[in-house]
Formats: structure tokens, C-alpha cells, sequence
């Protein structure tokens, strides 16, 4: 873990350990391409990503996973509400593409970079702007 905490660097804003195998880095949206590079060329393995609303943010957990130790990083981005876009990590890893365009369809983030924006989960007939899985929206029907 610490040779993790030396790569990130500067590019960490604050860090969080939980039961030694979970670590958690705080990253800027500005910050996380670079950082979620700098993870796989430490040869850690995207394993998902997730987000949540916490009210007047948004957090995005990218899950990274150090198979030879069975441990994960979490690179966390928080995004105000008024101002939910972050960089893609797709265009640098395919393995994302689905679950931003999950996060993007659920939760109304914008992903600069995200060139399929094509629902997965929602009918064609979904309102646009109605995001289901956020606290301050209101879901149709």
C-alpha cells in the first residue's frame, strides 16, 4: 500500500484505510485520468465503479483491484451537485464505458469523453432529465 500512496503522489487529496485490504484515495475530477493511469501501469486491474448520491454531492468510486495482495483501491471522486461532469476514464479503458453510461443514465453525471451515450437500463420512453436513482429527483409513474 505504500509503495501505491508514493505513485499517486500529489495527485491524492486524502487518503482512508479500512480493515487493511480497502484503501481510498481522494482524487480531483481534474486528477483522475491521470491517476487511474498511473494504477494501471502498477499493473492494478479495474475491477467495477460505482456511485452514490450523498445530497449535495455525488460520489464516484472507481474500484481497483491488487489481485497478488487481495485488496482494492478506491479512487474517489466527490462532484457537486450543481456541476456533475468528470472526465471519462472509457477512452483509456474500455472496461468503463458500461458503468458510466450506467452512472450517467441513473444519476444524471456527465462523462466528457463517453462517445456512446445509448441507455442500458431505461425505456426509449424515459423522460429525459429524470434520473431514478437520485434522492432529489422524482421518478415517473
Amino acid at each position: 500500500m505504500d509503495e501505491l500512496r508514493n505513485a499517486l503522489g500529489d495527485l491524492a487529496e486524502g487518503w482512508e484505510e479500512r480493515h487493511g485490504r480497502r484503501l481510498y484515495c481522494a482524487v480531483s475530477r481534474e486528477r483522475l485520468v491521470e491517476a487511474a493511469l498511473r494504477l494501471l501501469g502498477r499493473g492494478l486491474r479495474f475491477a467495477t465503479a460505482s456511485a452514490t448520491d450523498m445530497r449535495s454531492a455525488m460520489e464516484i468510486l472507481y474500484h481497483f483491484s491488487i489481485d497478488r495482495e487481495g485488496a482494492v483501491l478506491s479512487l474517489r471522486v466527490t462532484l457537486p451537485k450543481e456541476d456533475l461532469v468528470a472526465d471519462s476514464l472509457a477512452p483509456h479503458l474500455a472496461a468503463a464505458e458500461w458503468i458510466e453510461r450506467e452512472m450517467a443514465e441513473m444519476l444524471g453525471i456527465t462523462f466528457r469523453g463517453l462517445t456512446d451515450t445509448r441507455r442500458l437500463l431505461l425505456a426509449d420512453d424515459w423522460p429525459a432529465g429524470s434520473h431514478p436513482l437520485r434522492r432529489d429527483g422524482e421518478v415517473p409513474g
